[in-house]
């Protein structure tokens, strides 16, 4: 079975939406109206709509940190997680957790980095040598 994940959330300001998640991020822009907009999000739909973005709380312990519960995020190839950490970078992205190792020489050990978009919502972007390892235990 084939499927495309699909997530709608709150964002304050569309045009800020488009400067950050086609600008920074690089991701494709699809349909749009004067309240909302889609994007290819690293091969995913996400429909931003103007609203009040959702509560978070830094509520989950994953590792030696607590990040931002709820967050979104995607899993990338490592080399593709490399050149989006240097795209953030160079934006001047600031961010929650920088890029870092986490469970390093364990199963699942992966690359992670945290930041916000422009409206607040909390975005995780993990890097994996082998996808195979994603759900290692």
């Amino acid at each position: 079975m084939r499927s495309l994940f699909h997530l709608a959330y709150h964002v304050t300001d569309l045009d800020e939406a488009r400067r950050f998640y086609g600008g920074v991020l690089g991701c494709e822009e699809g349909r749009s109206t004067d309240t909302w907009v889609d994007f290819d999000f690293f091969g995913h739909q996400i429909s931003l709509h103007l609203g009040k973005p959702f509560e978070t709380t830094r509520t989950g312990k994953v590792g030696d940190h607590m990040v931002m519960m709820p967050h979104l995020g995607v899993v990338l190839a490592l080399d593709d997680w490399f050149t989006l950490a240097k795209r953030l970078e160079d934006a001047g992205t600031a961010f929650d957790i920088p890029p870092v190792v986490r469970f390093e020489g364990l199963p699942g050990e992966q690359r992670t980095m945290f930041f916000f978009d422009p409206s607040g919502n909390p975005i995780e972007v993990k890097g994996f040598k082998d996808f195979e390892s994603v759900f290692a235990h």
